[in-house]
């Protein structure tokens, strides 16, 4: 079985945005495969149900090359808005790529990513984090409501990704508008526009790195250009924009999401204060619960795919849908749940097979010790608002809030 869901009432509507969840089980009970159209007008296919997304992200049919996923979604939105797909800077890298490419690419940026290393980072990121709550406490004095997304969960990502790449982070509010604009549901062209100009500034890092290499890993990319390696200089650009983009975007609403969550469930919050041997679970619960990613990022069928009793044709745009999985009954108990005691692992936070998050251990360990020194400094911190009057994020592949409004304090 399947549906067609679009607009203001299904898949990737207004509604959705607000709470995807109720419509994940809706669309669940219709059976695991779905059709849809996203704002910007592109057909897709969704698939929702926990055993066919993890199927489907090891399914070598369901292809992630770029220049043939660039050809196919412009002629799928040429009747509509016109090609509006990424342009080149922002294609070629491994997230965008299959084997052997992805293999390539991949193996150069994974060891800087390995638990062991990111571990090393730990002492950086407390410091990182303390320094922003005694801003934020600042900010909060005589029960003044902060915007925790603002002043906390968005400056706690961008700076350490900042400083693993190499890059000022001077520049940091462009990198947020930028990145914003990459993965958000804007209007047609301001993808490409943004995309445009961050590679522009990329490449001029890119040239000073070049020219006084650093101990960094934007450094470390150009090295392995410059010593002949299949990687050329688009590609460097490219990876560091995936890095810089995805290593602070995930993260942020990792945090914000896993906070708020918290928020509202002042059970699981006193559970963590009260045991920090339940931090690394805690966050493993949260990517479940409400995780950064509600959706893998866009594959297409290279051959006809069959998932449940649908075949889909070749030449089809297919997302994913993570956090769909991730509530499905039948492999989560009580799949609505937050329980920060449940057993670890399973869950599709990060995705799944060889294009799994290759900052998974960094995100992981950003989320426990931010959200770990923020519960601490600010125990009875509460929204500053309704639930219903918070702004959710208008974008396909990142779930997160445009502000998290807060008081640090008790209610008077």
């Amino acid at each position: 079985m399947h549906g067609t869901l679009f607009g203001d009432t299904g898949l990737f509507g207004d509604a959705y945005m607000q709470d995807p969840y109720s419509v994940y089980a809706q669309l669940r009970t219709a059976g695991p495969v779905h059709r849809a159209t996203t704002p910007n007008g592109l057909p897709v296919w969704v698939i929702t149900d926990y055993d066919e997304v993890r199927a489907a992200l090891t399914d070598e049919r369901l292809s992630k090359d770029a220049e043939r996923m660039k050809a196919l979604v412009d002629r799928k939105l040429a009747s509509a808005n016109g090609p509006s797909s990424a342009p080149e800077t922002l294609a070629a890298n491994m997230l965008n790529s299959d084997p052997p490419d992805h293999t390539r690419l991949r193996k150069l940026v994974v060891k800087a990513f390995t638990t062991r290393r990111v571990e090393q980072l730990r002492p950086r990121i407390a410091r990182i984090a303390d320094e922003l709550l005694d801003e934020l406490e600042a900010l909060g004095k005589g029960g003044n409501a902060v915007d925790l997304v603002s002043n906390f969960t968005f400056p706690v990502p961008i700076a350490v990704i900042c400083e693993l790449l190499g890059i000022p982070l001077a520049e940091r509010e462009t990198f947020r508008e930028w990145s914003k604009a990459l993965v958000g549901a804007g209007p047609p062209g301001a993808a490409r526009h943004a995309s445009m100009a961050m590679g522009g500034y990329l490449m001029q890092v890119i040239a000073a790195k070049r020219a006084e290499p650093a101990d960094d890993l934007l450094s470390d990319l150009i090295q392995v250009s410059d010593d002949g390696d299949r990687l050329d200089r688009l590609e460097v650009v490219s990876m560091t924009m995936l890095l810089l983009v995805a290593g602070h975007e995930t993260t942020v609403n990792l945090i914000g999401n896993g906070i708020l969550a918290l928020l509202r469930h002042d059970d699981q919050r006193a559970a963590l204060r009260a045991d920090e041997s339940l931090a690394r679970g805690a966050v493993e619960e949260l990517l479940r619960y409400d995780g950064p990613a509600p959706m893998a990022t866009m594959r297409f069928t290279a051959a006809p795919v069959e998932i449940g009793d649908v075949s889909i044709p070749a030449g089809e745009i297919v997302f994913l849908g993570l956090a769909a999985a991730n509530r499905d009954g039948r492999r989560f108990d009580r799949p609505d749940e937050l329980d920060i005691t449940r057993p670890l692992g399973g869950h599709l936070g990060f995705g799944f097979g060889i294009h799994h998050c290759v900052g998974a251990p960094l995100a992981r360990l950003e989320a426990e010790v931010t959200i770990g020194k923020f519960l601490e400094r600010f125990p009875e911190a509460r929204l500053a608002v309704e639930p219903e009057a918070l702004k959710w994020r208008s974008s396909v592949i990142m779930r997160g809030l445009e502000k998290l409004p807060i008081a640090l304090g008790p209610a008077e």
